[in-house]
């Protein structure tokens, strides 16, 4: 099997156990937003922060105004919540004053947020935007890993490497399928070999036996 059998096979049994996740606010700001509060955090804490941050603060120059300490208990869930909520009025008054209250479409733009790197950037042109991109977390890094698909030592070598590999049809929703993969099945520790629909085409679970 080459390689692009493997991609589409490991693609296509993903689409078949499970199913796009629906975002509630695709909005670009808010995916940004959420995307600086889910750092080093589980999603339901960036749920709970990020539907309280929102119901006091609505808009992006609301946020923009506001002292940072005012945020941190809303925050709180997310963890590091100092650092994100100076974050988050630092991104939002940089939007307002040099995007003109426009969160970037491209991924150089992005990048001139502060704190924002390839991953968080990444994740606002899939879900904020629809735009074909490479959200390269923890899970899709382990997995794409573990499959064998690459070789590489961090999350910002594997985007690299998926991205000449894998056919653009896939990367909306390469990100999502795998991170549900990650949490359900290919977890970090103690994955569930034996519930793995891709076990007969990994290259981790082959090398245990």
């Amino acid at each position: 099997m080459d390689l692009r059998e493997r991609i589409d096979l490991i693609m296509e049994s993903l689409q078949q156990q499970y199913d796009l996740r629906v975002f509630e606010d695709r909005d670009p700001y808010r995916v940004l937003i959420r995307t600086i509060l889910s750092q080093r955090t589980r999603d339901d804490n960036t749920d709970r922060a990020s539907a309280q941050l929102f119901s006091k603060y609505h808009t992006m120059t609301e946020i923009a105004q506001a002292d940072p300490a005012e945020l941190e208990p809303l925050i709180r869930p997310a963890g590091f919540y100092h650092v994100k909520a100076k974050r988050i009025v630092e991104v939002s008054r940089k939007l307002l004053d040099e995007f003109k209250g426009q969160v970037p479409e491209d991924m150089k733009g992005l990048l001139e947020l502060p704190g924002v790197g390839r991953k968080t950037a990444n994740c606002v042109l899939v879900y904020g935007f629809q735009k074909p991109a490479i959200p390269v977390d923890v899970h899709v890094h382990r997995i794409s890993n573990r499959l064998g698909l690459v070789d590489t030592k961090n999350p910002e070598e594997t985007e690299l490497e998926l991205e000449k590999i894998v056919p653009r049809e896939y990367w909306i929703e390469l990100n999502d399928l795998m991170v549900q993969f990650g949490q359900n099945i290919c977890r970090p520790q103690s994955p569930r070999h034996q519930e793995c629909p891709l076990n007969e085409i990994c290259d981790y679970y082959q090398n245990l036996e």
